[in-house]
Parts: structure tokens; sequence; C-alpha cells
């Protein structure tokens, strides 16, 4: 009898460790504690911009990007807006949100992710449903490429036209931003000094159009890879740069091995950080 207690009472010790949850991912705010979903949310529906900071093809980020997407509509007017499409798509993206174009008809005409099916049409087909406005933010991605090359001023030659599609020049830009200067350290030869201009060039155009179209008393959520605003630089740089008056917020994601504690590294990152799991899967 003794034998089967003491048997007993070390399967029951060792229940929390079988039991223990296997989470996805986990929220935590800015200094690394712990937060709801549901706190966040409502944080989220308090402010003018939210910047939703994604990994390209992590799942969770793009599914967290729809769920706050639909819960922020229940109480908020939503403009919504993406790095994903550049600015001389909006034409036929608007088209498509009006239901004058098909689905495959947006496909030729516009520039999509190799992603876009799985982690960005669901958002775009979200804004058709409730007559949202979708804007196209981000600069062409060839013109980023030529100051990528020549600097700022390769984009003096280009047409008016072309210029309208990004934010008027000459653009303020501080070489001396953390996020910047880390880009030159880590992708030395890479294009010099003129490769953090192109992130910047593309951060001040999707700035730029996000206060072009945000309404007063709207929610305008944008998503953009998270180094596109980590550290609230970049985008949000920009954004309080010329409207230092509106409330915003940043969403990061990172990736860690055990996501029940936030690293050091990644504190500090964003107002709101989802820690995935770095075996998830990815969606290429």
């Amino acid at each position: 009898m003794k034998t089967v207690l003491i048997f007993l009472v070390s399967i029951v010790a060792m229940l929390p460790v079988l039991a223990q949850d296997k989470p996805a991912y986990v929220l935590y705010s800015a200094k690394g504690k712990k937060v709801t979903y549901k706190k966040m949310l409502e944080e989220l529906q308090k402010q003018d911009v939210v910047l939703f900071g994604e990994f390209h093809n992590n799942p969770i980020s793009h599914w967290l990007q729809l769920e706050v997407t639909t819960d922020c509509r229940q109480t908020r007017d939503l403009v919504l807006g993406a790095e994903m499409f550049e600015r001389d798509n909006q034409e036929a993206l608007t088209l498509y949100l009006q239901g004058q174009i098909s689905g495959k008809q947006l496909d030729s005409a516009v520039r999509l992710w190799r992603n876009y099916n799985t982690d960005y049409a669901p958002l775009v087909n979200f804004a058709r449903e409730y007559s949202l406005p979708f804007v196209a933010t981000n600069i062409p991605r060839r013109y980023a490429s030529m100051v990528a090359r020549g600097g700022f001023e390769a984009l003096d030659t280009l047409s008016d036209e072309s210029k309208s599609w990004i934010a008027p020049l000459p653009v303020a830009y501080d070489a001396e931003l953390p996020g910047y200067k880390k880009m030159l350290e880590m992708m030395p030869g890479h294009g010099g000094e003129n490769l953090p201009k192109a992130q910047a060039i593309k951060d001040a155009t999707m700035a730029y159009f996000i206060l072009q179209y945000y309404k007063p008393g709207s929610l305008f959520i944008h998503y953009n890879g998270a180094y596109h605003s980590d550290n609230y630089e970049g985008i949000l740089w920009y954004l309080k740069k010329a409207r230092p008056d509106l409330r915003y917020v940043t969403i990061s994601t990172v990736s860690q091995k055990n996501v029940n504690s936030l690293l050091d590294e990644n504190k500090g990152k964003a107002d709101f950080i989802i820690c995935v799991d770095e075996n998830m899967t990815t969606t290429y």
C-alpha cells in the first residue's frame, strides 16, 4: 500500500509538468508584462492610428490583424492601409473594393505580394464587405530602388505624376536614428549610406499617406513590416513629426524559443508585442 501511495504522489507531482500550456503566442507590454487581448484591444480603440507591425510570413500576425480589425470595427469607424500596396496601385484597389473589378482582375492590375491570397486578401475582402477605405500607402518599389542607387536626389528627375505617389520632396531624414544606423551595420557594402535612405523614403511615404487619408474621429489601422515601426522609429517618427497631436500606438511581432517571458532584447520595441513560438509554421 505504501508503494502505491508513493507512486500516486509522484504522478500528482508530475501533473503540472505534463499539463503545461503550450501557447502559440503571448502578448506583452513594452515593459515585458503579459497583457490580455482584451486589454490590448481596449487600448487600441482609444487611438487615432495603430501601426500593426508584422512578420510578413507569420500566420499569427495575420490572424491577429484580422481579429483586431474585426473587433475594432464594432466601436470605431475604420480606415485601413498597408505597406503591401503601392501608391500607383490605388485606383485598381479602389475599383476592387467598390466591386467594379474581380479578384482576378485585381491580380492582373496590381503588384500583389506572393502571400496575398493567404495573408492580405482576408483584410482587403473585409474592407470590401464593410465598405471601408483601404489605402495603398507605400512608394512604388522602383522609386525606392532609385534612392538605394542614387540617393534622394534621384527622385528629382521624376515626373509630377510619379512624384504624386511619394511623400513631398525633399523628405526629412535623420541618419542618426538607431534603426537606420543598424541597417548600415547589418548590410555593409549594399548601397552604402543610400540603403537607409531607401528605407526612409518608404517610411516617409507611408506616414504621409496615412495622414492624407486619416479622418478625424476614425481609427486608422496600418499593416506594415515590424521593422518599419519598431522602437518607435520609421513610420512613427514621420507621423509624429507631421502630426504630434494625434494618438499613436504600435504593435510588433517577435519570435522566441520560449514565449513565456519576453527577452530583454525584445522589450521596448512597441507598445504591444506579439511573442510567437519560433517553431510556428510560416506562410511562405
